[in-house]
């Protein structure tokens, strides 16, 4: 049986990652559903982005660089007929999804205005979990990383030297 917790649980997250901290809640998301929707539109999506990222490089046992990366955006796609519209921003805010909403029901708009419902209690699938909800990126701190290193280090040493032999 496929349960719906583990749904709930990533939507909770979702809203914690990619809603809140940028002012954003759910009328908010239908706000800009119904911008979109203000003329003749057959389907829309938003998509929100936020990756981190870490590197280290290790050379000759000692710490050459490491480097730190955060990508973050919001998306909408409109659908009219055949013609599918796009937009885009790096910034997750309220005016940017706004903004990008008013683009793509103007690209894919065919010019017939007409009132789009939106709204009711959104519809929550049941799911498996395939991922754990945690930020791998926190789980060890500096030091703890630059030891992970170090041994991969030591053990790439050794395997060199028992394949050379």
């Amino acid at each position: 049986m496929i349960s719906r917790e583990p749904t709930l649980e990533r939507l909770a997250v979702a809203r914690q990652v990619l809603l809140e901290p940028f002012g954003l809640d759910e009328a908010k998301l239908a706000n800009a559903l119904r911008v979109i929707g203000e003329h003749r539109i057959d389907d829309a999506d938003l998509y929100f982005q936020y990756t981190r990222s870490e590197g280290w490089s290790l050379e000759e046992g000692i710490v050459k660089s490491g480097s730190f990366g955060i990508d973050q955006g919001v998306g909408v796609r409109a659908v009219a007929g055949e013609k599918t519209a796009f937009a885009y921003s790096d910034d997750i805010s309220e005016a940017a999804l706004l903004d990008a909403a008013r683009t793509v029901r103007t690209i894919a708009a065919s010019g017939m205005s007409r009132s789009v419902k939106v709204g009711g209690a959104p519809k929550i699938a049941g799911s498996r979990v395939l991922y754990a909800p945690m930020d791998p990126i926190a789980t060890l701190d500096s030091t703890q990383k630059v030891a992970l290193l170090e041994r991969a280090e030591s053990w790439r040493a050794r395997a060199t030297r028992a394949w050379c032999r």
